[in-house]
């Protein structure tokens, strides 16, 4: 995988008088005080040619080269598979692109949403730690909130039916749907191989899925909807277009028969919800993806 953050810009010296670091840097950068500059020494940001150094008073060479990897301001730092539409104290709410996961499993040990906001977190205080609030699948893009604390992420996880307003979904997927609007409900299962499914007896096994649908653009070929959970079970938006014979574009799980976005066709496309401590309503809506709106032309 490429680095997730993006590089530290360079700025590169060519040592032309001897002087000691400290000092040849503060020539370099008039306006940091010393400082400034020593933090930027400590936390092993400045090479001489090609080696780290922590020595403010290190004597430099003519000819020498220096080198300083000046960090981004927190609030630039920008992730290739994640970026952060809204942080305070308490929560941070994610857009996370499709392939990563949320946190890792057993199987796949791997940089995940939870170890990059971990990462970003401690860069502004070691203490700080991020806790996971709720998942989307590794293939499945969108909105997500993490909390910044365990009482919000408690708060959250118990009160989440009457803190989360409204989800929705885009959706791509194969086949021409008829009805263009509907409601789909079922009891979901999952079977030794960790699949879901849909029974439609319930059971004490089997929990309760709704998921309201409505087209937004068709071809012959694909469907693009817009889905509204009344609630959030595993793979729901998943087994229930494959129950209603029109799968998911790129779920080869779930009926799929080919995946010409090299993704899945699900994007966690917005959330309103009332801020755990604020209590204030809030609203992160996402655009739909461009690979989606190529297949309904």
């Amino acid at each position: 995988m490429a680095s997730e953050l993006i590089k530290p810009k360079q700025l590169r010296f060519v040592v032309d008088e001897t002087a000691t670091l400290i000092k040849f840097l503060r020539k370099q950068f008039p306006n940091k005080g010393s400082n400034k500059i020593k933090q930027l020494i400590e936390r092993k940001l400045v090479t001489v040619n090609n080696e780290t150094t922590t020595y403010f008073t290190q004597q430099l060479q003519i000819k020498q080269i220096v080198a300083v990897n000046e960090q981004p301001k927190q609030e630039d730092i920008v992730f290739s598979k994640i970026k952060i539409l809204f942080e305070d104290e308490s929560i941070i709410v994610i857009d996370k692109k499709a392939g990563l996961l949320s946190i890792s499993t057993q199987k796949e040990i791997e940089k995940t949403a939870y170890s990059l906001l971990s990462e970003y977190v401690k860069r502004k205080n070691p203490r700080l730690r991020i806790f996971i609030v709720h998942r989307l699948d590794k293939q499945t893009s969108g909105v997500m909130i993490f909390a910044k604390n365990q009482d919000v992420k408690i708060k959250l996880q118990q009160n989440w039916h009457e803190m989360i307003i409204e989800r929705t979904y885009s959706v791509v997927v194969e086949g021409f749907v008829e009805q263009k609007e509907g409601t789909i409900t079922s009891w979901l299962k999952e079977n030794k191989m960790y699949k879901m499914y849909s029974v439609k007896t319930p059971d004490n096994d089997s929990r309760k899925a709704i998921t309201h649908y409505k087209v937004e653009k068709q071809n012959s070929d694909y469907s693009l909807l817009t889905a509204r959970l009344d609630t959030g079970r595993k793979n729901q938006i998943r087994v229930h277009f494959f129950d209603l014979g029109f799968p998911v574009v790129g779920d080869i799980k779930y009926g799929a028969t080919h995946n010409p976005i090299k993704r899945l066709g699900l994007h966690a496309a917005s959330i309103q919800f009332i801020h755990p401590v604020t209590n204030k309503k809030m609203l992160f809506d996402l655009p739909i993806p461009k690979e989606f709106l190529r297949l309904v032309q």
